[in-house]
């Protein structure tokens, strides 16, 4: 049976870090092939002016293209490449927040009649806030530790979040069993 493990969290506690090396774990240990989704990579896709505002045609901004778009178009691209690689029979590894699209990714499993494994990185605020700052993504910083907020008090959370405050990649793969995080 295949697997769907999405590993859900704010920004700054390493879901793609995460994602690629416990795919690679899982390919070292048994030998079978994993496919990892990074949902950043589809909304990286958007090329856009970095100042709508300077692009105008009769008086409105330009091909502009609205946030709600862009996350319903990198949902759509994630589900649809999962459920070809699941088709294969092959277990997909997909990093990226999940916030009200849980029924979406529980639909994608049950489709394909493969476990779903959902785990939910986070840290301390200060950990996130560090990780984010090395990084040099700042803006990000305020919307990651509401996202760690709003993500920890979701019900449907419990129980599949993991804290990797202080914790190497390494350790973290080590300590998660996907069996404790199945839904």
């Amino acid at each position: 049976m295949a697997k769907v493990i999405f590993v859900s969290g704010p920004c700054g506690t390493g879901k793609s870090t995460f994602a690629d090396a416990y795919a690679r774990y899982m390919v070292n240990k048994t030998g079978k092939t994993m496919y990892v989704i990074h949902g950043d990579d589809f909304h990286e896709g958007f090329v856009e002016p970095e100042n709508k505002g300077d692009f105008f045609v009769n008086g409105e901004a330009s091909d502009k293209v609205l946030w709600e778009d862009i996350l319903k178009f990198n949902w759509d691209c994630m589900m649809d490449t999962a459920d070809r690689v699941l088709k294969k029979g092959i277990d997909v590894v997909i990093d990226y927040i999940i916030e009200d699209e849980m029924p979406r990714v529980k639909a994608l499993a049950a489709a394909n009649n493969a476990d779903f494994v959902y785990i939910v990185l986070t840290a301390s605020e200060d950990e996130i806030e560090r990780r984010i700052r090395a990084r040099g993504d700042f803006d990000l910083i305020e919307r990651a530790k509401f996202l760690k907020r709003k993500l920890e008090a979701m019900p449907e959370n419990a129980g599949h979040i993991y804290d990797n405050t202080c914790k190497s990649v390494e350790e973290s793969i080590l300590e998660i069993d996907v069996n404790d995080y199945l839904i």
